[in-house]
């Protein structure tokens, strides 16, 4: 059980004891707490022209409603979405006027998906994540007493074609947050003005931010994004511009390249000479090793604020490089669909993980990863067992497949625990076979430590399958400059990756048997080439924020543009000796 000390101990305020009484409360009573989610749901609804095709007649229990309506995927309500987006102003999915559509990161296709929003939405997800601060004090003491360096880009404010706005999740709620009269937070006191965060222009977005992150390089207490590739890119753009950076702080004067007025009118109030802080900065900058350099930087930093669940795991050992080891906390887990967890635990190994739900966000079920399985709620969840989340909200989402999967961990009082694992359907194949992400990870962690011997590690991958055999393109973290591995390090490495891959027994009939795989086949890229898929997603409309890189490939674009970047290839030069003992049976 991912097991955390009571909440309900002594705290800084009564205001902070309150909240926390609240956590505990609302997963004393979960399972009822489930019941009356679904219920106001399906009251707030019933007239809405989906749940009319089902003819619940007011039914608002959970067994007439589990009967009745379809588990359904994206593909499933896209026609009634397009209607919403087109400027369909008819209750189709959900009663309450629609704000604005949430986007997703467009990470699996390559092109965002839309879900409908409302305000009541909107403000029940603000809840949650005030959650935060309470929750903090138990675990970080004097977090409050300095800034947060939160990488945040606000996209471009896009339309439907119905007038309505189109941004992600965490955009929207920046918006409100900015735009709201409400009380002052210490966990949203940022060293990052809002002009810079609302730019629109990446680069000059990036540049303030940094730029206003080494000034108050003292009073940073706590540094993030929403993901840690996110941050990886804020660090990769420090390397890339530190010293026309310290250039503006040696003189006290705005680079040219930033041209927005709105930033160069804030960057006034900020800019100042101080020869000694560029100094300081451009010294740690043109060592050889960036080990570390968080801390360098800003030494007061408590603990690093990513998520870094799931696939983003690979980012691990390069924040602990950069950041010395700190903690690494991921608060919650949600999506444009649902927020629906909170972790309780926030100071712990990022293996051990947990979300809790909070039972009144949504009504949950979870859909066991077995075949011909049927769905359970929330008091049934086995420990150990992996599900499919499935979601019904406020918002107009009815028994929504979501394709995450996730591994029960526990309790807290009768609310689950869970851990994020993966995609549903991100798998790659050649043929009979089936890789999924977890297992790529895996083969991705034992290639980063046999390459640490050398000198470098993982610092990004994703892979193809092309010709009968599995193909990983990998850009590599080299620990110093122009010591990269050898041809037969790397070859070696194919090996490493491929034994860790046989740990899957079809996979590895497939390979030694049948030999209808070919040998794995590790293409390197020049630094900066997964950024540029990063760019492109962007490009089509994905978020910087919540751009998660895809660890199968399927848009042909990005795989050019990683061709088009490739520095060398190598390949096992035979079936490995060494298998493993597979865990599929």
């Amino acid at each position: 059980m991912a097991g955390i000390s009571s909440l309900s101990s002594p705290v800084n305020t009564p205001a902070h004891a309150k909240e926390l009484e609240l956590i505990e409360e609302t997963t004393k009573n979960a399972y009822e707490l489930q019941n009356y989610a679904l219920a106001q749901i399906l009251t707030q609804n019933a007239h809405t022209e989906y749940l009319k095709n089902f003819n619940l007649d007011g039914a608002t229990d959970r067994k007439s409603f589990l009967s009745k309506v379809p588990m359904v995927t994206y593909d499933d309500l896209q026609p009634m979405i397009q209607r919403l987006v087109d400027g369909d102003r008819t209750p189709i999915l959900c009663a309450l006027p629609i704000s604005e559509f949430l986007s997703s990161s467009g990470t699996s296709s390559g092109d965002p998906k839309l879900f409908p929003n409302h305000e009541e939405e909107t403000n029940r997800r603000l809840l949650l994540c005030s959650l935060i601060r309470p929750i903090l004090n138990k675990f970080v003491k004097g977090w409050e007493q300095g800034k947060g360096l939160y990488f945040m880009f606000v996209k471009p404010e896009a339309r439907t074609r119905g007038g309505h706005p189109i941004q992600p999740g965490s955009t929207g709620m920046v918006r409100k947050r900015d735009a709201e009269s409400r009380p002052h937070d210490p966990y949203y006191d940022f060293t990052s003005p809002t002009e810079a965060m609302f730019c629109t222009d990446p680069f000059q977005s990036m540049y303030t931010q940094m730029l206003c992150a080494l000034y108050e390089r003292q009073q940073v207490g706590r540094v993030g994004a929403q993901f840690a590739l996110g941050l990886l890119r804020a660090i990769r753009f420090l390397q890339l511009n530190w010293q026309q950076l310290t250039r503006d702080i040696r003189t006290g004067s705005l680079s040219p390249n930033v041209t927005d007025p709105s930033i160069r009118e804030c960057m006034t109030r900020v800019l100042r000479p101080n020869p000694a802080l560029a100094g300081f900065i451009a010294q740690e900058c043109v060592k050889g090793s960036w080990e570390g350099i968080i801390i360098r930087i800003w030494p007061n930093t408590k603990y690093i604020d990513v998520i870094i669940t799931g696939s983003t795991a690979q980012y691990i050992p390069t924040l602990d490089y950069y950041s010395g080891g700190l903690p690494k906390i991921s608060w919650i887990y949600g999506s444009p669909e649902c927020f629906p967890a909170i972790n309780l635990n926030p100071i712990c190994n990022p293996s051990e993980i947990s979300y809790t739900i909070m039972p009144n966000m949504a009504y949950l079920e979870f859909l066991p990863y077995l075949p011909n399985s049927d769905p359970v709620d929330l008091a049934d969840v086995k420990i150990g067992q992996e599900y499919e989340l499935v979601v019904t909200t406020y918002a107009g989402l009815y028994r929504y497949r979501t394709g995450d999967i996730i591994r029960v961990t526990g309790f807290h009082n009768s609310a689950p625990q869970f851990r994020f694992v993966k995609r549903r359907n991100a798998v790659l194949s050649v043929g009979a076979d089936e890789t999924d992400e977890v297992e790529l990870q895996a083969a991705s962690e034992k290639a980063s430590r046999f390459l640490e011997e050398f000198g470098a590690s993982v610092l990004d991958y994703t892979s193809y399958a092309e010709a009968g055999h599995y193909v990983v393109y990998v850009e590599l973290l080299v620990k110093k400059s122009g010591e990269s591995p050898s041809d037969e390090v790397m070859e070696k490495c194919c090996v490493v990756m491929e034994e860790s891959l046989m740990m899957n027994w079809v996979y590895r009939r497939c390979r030694v048997e049948e030999k209808s795989i070919g040998a794995l086949e590790i293409r390197v890229v020049k630094s900066g080439a997964f950024e540029e898929m990063v760019d492109y997603a962007v490009s089509r409309g994905a978020s910087v924020n919540l751009y998660k890189v895809p660890r199968c490939l399927t848009v042909k674009p990005i795989l050019e543009i990683l061709q088009s970047r490739l520095l060398s290839t190598h390949f096992t030069p035979s079936i490995p000796q060494s298998i493993p003992t597979p865990t599929k049976l």
